[in-house]
């Protein structure tokens, strides 16, 4: 339990430098997510030994599992152009820390962070009912035939940083897990 605990403050403190990079610079830089990524594997496992080869494998297989679980969604979008390189490693990294469960959630908790956030920014900046639009006509386009179709410049699309809804949605999954 007490390894969670270290887990849970080292995944809340990345993704709050992470996220104060991202609103800063709109980036989020390789060092900061690729490092833990790297180091969460074995440590895992070597916070495991003392029990046994078995339990020290199953420890670093729930740690690629995680960053693995945590990264396909986010791969997909990104493959989609719709968030970021450095979110998905962000959240690849989580997941290594964090393992798949706890990761999951933290990734889902920040999903639902930028689903609530977005629409009150976009209503803020005056933008809500043009993206609203633009939404539609994504959903829509597809269906229609070619010559009904609407064109979409890609600057017409709006773009949020995503670092600080995946502090947030950490911060959640570790405030919930932490009892």
């Amino acid at each position: 339990m007490r390894s969670l605990h270290a887990f849970l403050l080292a995944a809340v403190a990345l993704s709050a430098v992470a996220a104060a990079y991202d609103a800063r610079k709109g980036e989020i830089p390789n060092a900061l997510t690729l490092g833990p990524l790297a180091l969460a594997l074995p440590v895992h496992a070597l916070l495991e030994a003392p029990h046994g080869m078995k339990a020290a494998a199953l420890a670093l297989a729930a740690s690629v599992g995680g960053a693995a679980l945590c990264a396909l969604v986010p791969l997909l979008l990104y493959w989609k152009g719709a968030i970021g390189g450095g979110d998905v490693k962000l959240l690849a990294a989580l997941g290594a820390l964090l393992g798949p469960s706890v990761g999951l959630e933290a990734t889902t908790y920040a999903f639902v962070a930028a689903a609530l956030v977005a629409p009150a920014r976009m209503a803020w900046e005056g933008k809500l009912l043009a993206t609203l639009g633009n939404t539609l006509a994504l959903v829509v386009n597809p269906l229609l035939p070619a010559a009904r179709r609407r064109p979409l410049a890609p600057e017409m699309l709006t773009w949020m940083r995503f670092g600080p809804s995946i502090f947030v949605g950490t911060l959640a999954a570790a405030v919930a897990r932490w009892s």
